[in-house]
């Protein structure tokens, strides 16, 4: 099974990287032989090779971000963060699919200079008021490649943002908070402000687990070749012993037994 799935792996690195090469050379066969205003009378048209060179750009390019993009969502969720594999999709799908698009468009010679004074325009815009959450997801990105703890370790924390220094346990991480169990409860910490505090992580330990119960006491066991003593035996050494004790505690009553008692 794991082999298996290392094949498919590598299977789809080699033809997400493949796709992307012929991206590469479509592009760059496009930008040399191509031309979409340029009609000559030689066997092969420029406007022609513009064109296919476009398709294959559009197509290979498409292919390459989609299989890339899933591999690094499949890393991210199997090595860090399992919550982020999702956003990391997205994140990189969308980068590339615009790389590619706007590639496309320079080899069909279409003026893009209006498109990216637009495209800068809107991303300021869109930076300024998502500043924080953009701030975290960066700050989330930060930590996945550098990796200073993991799922489940014990760490000590110092920040005085946080209220100084204390110690927690990393339950989850995802592309926007890092969850901290503590004394208290859970926490969600924004990446951001785990990304400026000063981190201590100290060995995976496991999680504890509940004791288990002490086992019940046993009775001494009794040599073999001990005397066996039978009851009644048992019940004439306590009912000797009872007497002895009786005639210790009334020494009166067996002096006066057989005197006669004095008229009043």
């Amino acid at each position: 099974m794991a082999d298996a799935t290392k094949r498919a792996t590598w299977r789809a690195w080699f033809i997400g990287v493949l796709s992307g090469l012929v991206a590469l050379a479509a592009l760059i066969a496009g930008s040399a032989f191509g031309h979409v205003s340029t009609k000559t009378t030689t066997n092969v048209d420029p406007r022609l090779i513009a064109w296919i060179s476009a398709a294959a750009l559009l197509v290979f390019g498409a292919v390459a971000v989609t299989r890339i993009s899933k591999l690094l969502a499949h890393h991210v969720s199997s090595t860090s963060m399992p919550a982020a594999g999702g956003a990391v999709r997205i994140l990189s799908a969308g980068v590339g699919y615009l790389i590619v698009i706007f590639a496309m468009l320079a080899e069909l010679k279409v003026p893009i200079d209006r498109l990216l004074v637009g495209a800068g325009l809107a991303g300021i815009v869109l930076g300024i008021a998502a500043q924080q959450s953009l701030g975290n997801v960066f700050a989330g990105m930060i930590l996945v490649l550098a990796r200073p703890f993991r799922v489940g370790d014990l760490v000590r924390i110092r920040s005085g943002s946080l209220g100084g220094i204390f110690d927690a346990r990393v339950r989850e991480m995802t592309l926007t908070y890092v969850t901290l169990r503590t004394e208290e409860g859970d926490w969600k910490i924004p990446n951001s402000a785990m990304l400026a505090a000063g981190v201590l992580r100290t060995p995976r330990t496991p999680l504890p687990q509940p004791s288990a119960p002490a086992p019940p006491p046993t009775r001494a066991a009794v040599p073999p070749d001990a005397p066996a003593t039978s009851p009644s035996a048992t019940e004439g050494g306590r009912g000797s012993r009872d007497g002895t004790n009786e005639s210790e505690t009334s020494p009166a009553g067996s002096r006066t037994e057989g005197k006669p008692i004095p008229p009043a």
